[in-house]
């Protein structure tokens, strides 16, 4: 059994990696010739709890190989971005489709396509099926599509790679049990075998459901900011009921999940949708009420320098590297969008420069700022805690439990 993965990102890479340790044979895709470099001499391209383990296991199997270009396999697996249009809502197909393409030159006969790469309803049979049709016949290939929506966090992706759910989305039932044994692989968890179509929805359902319950935590939040109120407290005492469980609230969504999937289906079905694109409002709010509060503290302490303010965490979650749709970035956008220019920011994992007014020195943020404001909760804060004690804290995030602070 011989599987290519196109697209060596945050799904594809840690993907042929657990398959190569679980002894299947991995050719592992991408264009960007200078991230195949980077891996085949043996360092990662971005950090996360045990990959590098991995990363050694699959190396030491003799199973991983990688190109720049699709080979012949039994079975394709694409995991390639799915941004969307920003005005339309709609998906930006053209990654799958032109992963597709490629594979289609060079499948056999009888080869599968398992799309893993996150797709709002109808996208296989509008933007994939044609291609195969019209390309597989003209090399009179017969191919079998799926789509296998993935379904990990960054920070925990080993662990949920192995253990998680899957959904086997096939029009084939010979065609999913055929996913399952590469799957079996590495994955324990459940997986459950239903139609593309069907497949395609609920991946969607279930960012667009967490996005919503954040909503709903974020507008409890203002709300309890107006009349002094906790809301934390107010949370977790309502979670006490046995029905109600409410997500934390926070300066805003980011990732590549949560703060995009639910626009795929407003995309799709913008007149039946209103609580999605209320809730993605609410969301994208975040950040410019992060902001107002911000101002408000700054005119409460005496403070009219911006630059005394320093933002910490630019990553959209904490202790991961990845600042795809950062809340903090969205609100240096805002704040750049209005002429005001080098916000000073700091992230422990972010070792490289991805805003002007980064401070690369932890020391030399704190050195600078009155007021700092605790966007991502990663554990080095907590561990510097002490560190802050003389310093105005705003923490949104409610991660500092031994000082002083002012909360969302």
């Amino acid at each position: 059994m011989k599987v290519n993965i196109v697209g060596m990102g945050y799904i594809g890479l840690p993907t042929a990696l657990s398959m190569a340790a679980g002894g299947i044979n991995i050719t592992g895709t991408d264009k960007n010739k200078a991230l195949l470099d980077t891996l085949r001499a043996g360092r990662l391209t971005f950090k996360e709890k045990g990959m590098p383990e991995l990363f050694k296991s699959a190396q030491d199997s003799g199973n991983l190989s990688l190109s720049d270009c699709c080979v012949e396999a039994d079975i394709y697996i694409v995991a390639v971005p799915t941004p969307y249009h920003k005005i339309s809502k709609k998906i930006d197909a053209s990654y799958v489709a032109g992963a597709v393409n490629d594979i289609v030159k060079v499948a056999p006969k009888g080869a599968i396509i398992a799309v893993e790469s996150t797709i709002p309803p109808g996208t296989m049979e509008r933007d994939v099926l044609p291609i195969i049709k019209e390309k597989g016949l003209v090399r009179g290939v017969d191919i079998h599509l799926a789509h296998v929506p993935e379904r990990i966090i960054p920070g925990n992706m080993v662990y949920e790679l192995q253990h998680n759910a899957r959904t086997i989305g096939v029009d084939d039932e010979a065609v999913g049990e055929k996913l399952i044994s590469v799957y079996r692989s590495f994955n324990k968890g459940t997986m459950t075998i239903t139609d593309i179509k069907t497949a395609e929805m609920t991946k969607v359902v279930e960012n667009t459901y967490r996005d919503v319950n954040i909503a709903f935590a974020n507008e409890l939040a203002r709300i309890c900011a107006r009349d002094g109120m906790d809301v934390r407290e107010v949370i977790k005492i309502a979670n006490m009921h046995p029905r109600v469980n409410i997500l934390s609230p926070g300066p805003g969504v980011g990732g590549h999940c949560i703060s995009v999937d639910p626009w795929f289906l407003i995309g799709e079905y913008p007149e039946m949708t209103p609580l999605i694109s209320s809730a993605r409002k609410v969301n994208d709010a975040m950040p410019s009420f992060v902001l107002e509060r911000v101002s408000a503290l700054m005119k409460e302490n005496g403070i009219t320098d911006l630059s005394q303010v320093g933002f910490y965490g630019l990553t959209y979650k904490e202790n991961v590297d990845d600042t795809r749709e950062s809340p903090t970035l969205q609100l240096i956008e805002h704040l750049e969008n209005n002429l005001v220019f080098n916000i000073r920011s700091y992230d422990p994992m972010v070792t490289h420069k991805v805003t002007d007014g980064q401070v690369m020195d932890f020391d030399e943020f704190l050195s600078s700022s009155r007021l700092v404001v605790i966007m991502v909760a990663h554990d080095h804060i907590k561990e510097n805690e002490k560190r802050l004690e003389d310093k105005l804290v705003y923490d949104t995030r409610s991660c500092l439990k031994n000082i002083k602070t002012y909360q969302l």
